[in-house]
This record gives C-alpha cells, sequence and structure tokens, in this order.
C-alpha cells in the first residue's frame, strides 16, 4: 500500500504535539509493516525539504501560516509524480478540505475541535477564523471516513451533525519498551508535577492557584512543571505574585531518557487543560506509576478512569482540584491504589495495536 498524508506539522517540528506523536507512532509502525508512506508537512526554521524520518518520507512546503494554502497544489504536484493508493487527512489545526481535491479514497483524522477554546489561544478575528474554518467542515467532510481518538471527538461529531457511521476510534498509546510500568519510591518533600506543552488553553495557571493552596499544609511540597511553550513567562509571574516561586522547578523540555524519572519521582501528576483530544501525557505518567489528577475535560476524561488510574475534578474549580491532590498526599495507600491501577490502565494501550487497527482501517476504505 502507498500512502499518502497531510499534516500541518511533522513529528520534528518544534511546535509538534499529540497529534504528531499519534501520526509517528502509528504510521512508522506502518511502514515496518511493508507499506510506503509520505507526508507532506510544512517547513519550519533549519528544516530539509525532503527526508526520512522513521522511514516515513516528509516532504515540506509553505510555512506555519500559509501551508494550508499551498496543500491542494502540493498534493497535486506530488499525486502527479506517483500513484497512492489512499491519502490520510490527519486534521490539526486549520483543515485542508480535502474531499474538493483529492481523487484517492480518503480517511481522515481527527484529534478535536478547538471551538471556543481557541480564544485563549487567538485573537477574536483569528479566532472567529478557526470557529468559522471548523463549521464548513460539517458540510465538506459530511461524507467522509473517519479515525478519531476519543469518545469525547465522536461525541463532538455527534453534536455538529455528522453521520459517525463511519467513524472509528484508534486510541493514543504507548511504546512499551520505554516504561517500566512499575511503582517508584517517591522523594520525602511532596512532589506535584505537569507535563505537557505550556500553552494558555491547557491552564496551567489553575495548578499554580491550588499548589498555593497545598503549600498551606505542605510547606516542603515541591511543583515540577515539565515542557515549553509561549504560556511559560505568565506562569513565572504568576508564581512571584503568589510567592511560590521557591517551591516551582521549571524544567523546560525534558529528555525521554530523564522524562521516566520525572514522572515516576512525583506523587501526583496534574492535568488541568480545558479541551484535548485524548491526553496521552496522562497515560506516560501512569506508565511511569504515577497516578494523574485531571480536569473532566473533553478527551482528558477518556484518558483517567476516575477511583481506579487517578481523579478527575471539574474543569476550573481550584478547591476542587486543591482537595484532589491533598487527598493523595494525605492518605499514602490511597496513592498506592491507585497508581497500581495507573500502571495496569497504561499497559492496556500499545502503539502496535492502534497501527493494526489503522491499517485495517486503511484497508476497508480503500475497498468501499
Amino acid at each position: 500500500m502507498n500512502i499518502l498524508a497531510i499534516n500541518w506539522q511533522c513529528i520534528k517540528n518544534p511546535m509538534s504535539g499529540g497529534a504528531e506523536v499519534h501520526f509517528q507512532e502509528i504510521f512508522k509502525r506502518i511502514v515496518e509493516m511493508g507499506h510506503t508512506v509520505t507526508l507532506l508537512a510544512c517547513e519550519f526554521e533549519g528544516a530539509k525539504n525532503e527526508e526520512i524520518i522513521d522511514g516515513i518520507r516528509v516532504l515540506r512546503k509553505g510555512n506555519r501560516n500559509t501551508f494550508n494554502f499551498t496543500v491542494k497544489n502540493f498534493y497535486k504536484e506530488i499525486s502527479s509524480q506517483e500513484q497512492f493508493d489512499i491519502v490520510i487527512d490527519d486534521i490539526n489545526k486549520i483543515p485542508f478540505y480535502t474531499p474538493l481535491f483529492v481523487k484517492e479514497p480518503l480517511l481522515c483524522i481527527s484529534h478535536h475541535f478547538f471551538g471556543t477554546s481557541i480564544f485563549r489561544e487567538a485573537n477574536f478575528i483569528a479566532g472567529s477564523y478557526v470557529i468559522f474554518a471548523e463549521w464548513l467542515m460539517k458540510f465538506i467532510y459530511k461524507k467522509s471516513d473517519f479515525v478519531v481518538v476519543s469518545q469525547s471527538t465522536l461525541d463532538e461529531f455527534k453534536e455538529k451533525g455528522f453521520n459517525t457511521k463511519k467513524f472509528s476510534i484508534i486510541y493514543n498509546a504507548l511504546d512499551h519498551k520505554y516504561f517500566h510500568f512499575e511503582l517508584s519510591e517517591k522523594p520525602a518533600e511532596p512532589t506535584v508535577t505537569y507535563f505537557g506543552r505550556l500553552k494558555k488553553y491547557k491552564s496551567v495557571d489553575h495548578l499554580f492557584y491550588a499548589f498555593a493552596n497545598v503549600l498551606k499544609k505542605y510547606p516542603n511540597a515541591k511543583l515540577k512543571i515539565m515542557g515549553k511553550g509561549d504560556f511559560r513567562p505568565a506562569l513565572e509571574k504568576i508564581a512571584k505574585e503568589l510567592n511560590i516561586e521557591n517551591s516551582v522547578c521549571f524544567l523546560g523540555f525534558v529528555k525521554d531518557e530523564d522524562k521516566c524519572f520525572e514522572l515516576g519521582n512525583s506523587h501526583c501528576v496534574v492535568n488541568p487543560s480545558m479541551k484535548e483530544g485524548w491526553g496521552i501525557t496522562n497515560l506516560e505518567a501512569n506508565a511511569c506509576g504515577t497516578l494523574v489528577i485531571s480536569a473532566n475535560s473533553p478527551g482528558l476524561r477518556d484518558s483517567v478512569k476516575h477511583g481506579e488510574s487517578g481523579l478527575l475534578y471539574e474543569y476550573g474549580n481550584i478547591e476542587e482540584l486543591t482537595n484532589c491532590i491533598l487527598q493523595i498526599l494525605d492518605d499514602e495507600n490511597y496513592r498506592i491504589k491507585l497508581s497500581e491501577g495507573a500502571i495496569q490502565w497504561a499497559k492496556s494501550f500499545d502503539w502496535n495495536t492502534s497501527a493494526k487497527q489503522m491499517l485495517a482501517k486503511c484497508e476497508e476504505v480503500i475497498k468501499n
């Protein structure tokens, strides 16, 4: 099978996130199964126009702001040079509206709609453009086959009037060889960790306000922030305003070899985001033997089993988040119980399974 995929970004793009991990982990395994995959993506500083990453041929053209306007001609150029069996439209940001011009069988991947959450990141004009672009999808993509990454995303499509009979859920997962799936000894000082990009819509500031309350009972507690992003300066300012900067450690980007140690060394990981497609960082924390306290938000509620692999709280409810953290720090036996449950939950997600499911979906779309 010769597969052509389109995504705004490749895995090497500095702005890549969970959507790019999902694509790379699944399709590099499809390459290993004997198939060919070509990815069209935007350029970024220092990037080559063409390279091979994990067996996937990556072709780049156009920058982050213009890529959606170059996709149609980019596709026509490459499809005139070789024959593809299927095209994958990995919808992650502004849709490309591929049903209007792709002639091969088409399979779309969607992680979530931005909806009004875009206004946490963009101004009114840019945010309105994104919302309008997503609104058009129900007309242009209404007959397309889809893969989504969670029940929450599937529910969003239902609410928007899509016929979800042509939809399949293929979950984000883990590469089991990188995780130890066992409990680690925790440090003497209570340690709370955030792991993910530092973006405004991820609401990491909520954790800072809750942690300030936690310090009143546990003055030696530490808050570790793993990840980078443009919201970091605002978070540093909030830490100073709350007078907690001496208890907060910004680790920045953490290499894979250090990630498991930091996650396993935490009493709990907190994910306060207002919306996600799934929440792969939750699974990674679980695989390192650490429970997750997460906002009961679309996507995140799918990746946390409340009372088994962690706890869910009402998004934006600082008091409830504070109480969840204190519950974990106060009761070691309960923390261990949830952490053990988290390990078993994480074990059930494997990229090899997801890749086989994606390949089967591709074959189904081509056949039909």
